[in-house]
């Protein structure tokens, strides 16, 4: 189910709402809001809830064995790593296993394995990665460990983040679970910042994404220049405002029933340098590897060099952890390799600089063949008139919409501060507000009503 079809805004939201405000008993609200979590991702994927009830009761488990535990370290250490190995052993199989399948024929020289017809549970990669984070923190003495298995079930499953995030950590959030307060002022700014993300996601991501398709559908070879570089600038826009837009969203849902996640993105197109660009792109991504990976693995604690190959790995994961695919493996590389020179030179690149590599880097993400990224690359750098002309896929109206992205993506709220105050500003929605945010709504209704494209292009992964 997405936060932006019809049967979500018109149906399962109004009536979770009505339901958790008609009730004064917290223990009743998250029974509600777990049932209709459940219910939630049973809705597009049916099959695979029994899936995700099995991580969530195995990682309970483990959590239960390593606080009975006690002091013995040696016990707890077995317990965190076969936790690991059972949660990436299952993301592995659904995630990766014909992918490595691949490789394997591909060494082999044939078809020599056979190859499964396995469906990506939606979802998977997040709310295993969470499940993980509350055992890690568990061993880690960062916080208690839950006895009751329905709270620790709602923190995994809880709607607004189960399909694309945030990656909400259990400590952020443990006491919220039990005792947290919903007024009408956090009410209403989650209203507020779910009608933004609405708009961010139908009114520009829908838009870029119509004519990006129409461009990657065609044959590379036949890309010329301009068109090709309009691609890749429509497709940065389109999936910053698609994935930003649903965090948006799911932070707005979560202040509705009382809960306060942490923010996924920070302007990231206004980074100077490809580590700050990091630090603000799915924050909540990069601080599970910052604090579950990098850390662990050493962090900078060990020298110039060793600081560089745990930067390397973490982002040569980060790439995997976006899809079996050689190109996320690829991208995950190619950020890792900017990353190193960053650190081993001290230097930044600058804004144009960076926003030069950030799109090379959503080149390699965007397409899937290696043969297509070179071609494409060959006929950005090396001027080509091509056999599309750019008008028939780039219309007046997209041009104003990416305009409008442009300065909307981070510009605007630099130039004019109060314009960003505005609108995080949590404790006074005015007339101006609700007359924008039903603007907003309406206009993104009268676009989902008229438009056939609408998945959130993080469900993939």
């Amino acid at each position: 189910m997405l936060f932006s079809s019809q049967v979500f805004l018109w149906f399962f939201l109004p009536l979770v709402l009505l339901l958790y405000y008609a009730v004064p008993w917290l223990k009743v609200k998250n029974t509600i809001l777990l049932i209709f979590s459940l219910f939630f991702y049973a809705w597009g994927e049916p099959r695979y809830i029994v899936l995700m009830i099995c991580s969530i009761c195995i990682n309970y488990a483990f959590g239960l064995a390593i606080d009975r535990a006690g002091t013995n370290r040696r016990l707890k250490i077995y317990l965190l790593v076969f936790c690991s190995v059972v949660n990436l052993g299952l993301l592995g199989y659904f995630k990766y296993f014909n992918f490595f399948l691949q490789i394997a024929n591909r060494l082999l020289g044939g078809e020599v394995l056979a190859y499964r017809d396995i469906a990506l549970p939606i979802g998977i990669s997040f709310y295993t990665f969470q499940a993980m984070s509350y055992v890690i923190d568990v061993y880690r003495g960062e916080n208690k460990v839950q006895k009751n298995l329905w709270d620790l079930m709602l923190y995994i499953s809880f709607f607004p983040q189960l399909i694309a995030g945030p990656i909400v950590k259990y400590h952020d959030i443990e006491l919220q679970l039990t005792d947290r307060r919903t007024d009408l002022d956090g009410f209403c700014f989650g209203i507020k910042r779910f009608c933004y993300g609405l708009g961010k996601k139908v009114i520009l991501s829908n838009s870029m994404a119509l004519a990006v398709d129409q461009i990657y559908g065609l044959p590379f070879q036949h890309v010329g220049t301009l068109l090709a570089w309009c691609g890749v600038g429509l497709y940065a826009l389109q999936i910053y405002f698609d994935f930003s837009g649903y965090s948006d969203m799911a932070i707005g849902l979560g202040r509705m029933f009382g809960f306060r996640f942490m923010e996924n993105f920070d302007y990231p197109y206004l980074s100077k340098s490809i580590t700050e660009f990091w630090r603000r792109w799915h924050i909540s991504l990069s601080t599970w590897f910052k604090e579950y990976v990098y850390i662990p693995l050493g962090g900078n604690r060990r020298g110039t060099a060793r600081t560089c190959v745990n930067l390397f790995i973490v982002f040569c994961l980060t790439g995997l952890w976006h899809g079996a695919s050689l190109n996320f493996v690829l991208w995950g590389m190619y950020y890792g390799v900017l990353i190193v020179l960053e650190r081993i030179t001290k230097k930044k690149p600058g804004w144009l600089i960076t926003m030069f590599l950030v799109l090379i880097g959503w080149l390699l993400f965007r397409v899937t063949s290696c043969r297509g990224i070179l071609i494409l690359l060959k006929n950005m750098f090396i001027p080509c008139a091509g056999l599309y002309p750019v008008q028939q896929y780039i219309t007046a109206k997209t041009i104003v919409l990416a305009a409008a992205g442009i300065l909307l993506c981070g510009p605007l709220q630099k130039w004019f501060p109060r314009l960003k105050a505005w609108l995080y500003d949590e404790t006074h929605i005015g007339v101006i507000d609700v007359a924008v945010m039903a603007a907003i709504f309406l206009y993104s209704m009268m676009l989902l009503v008229s438009s056939t494209y609408n998945p959130f292009i993080y469900f993939r992964f």
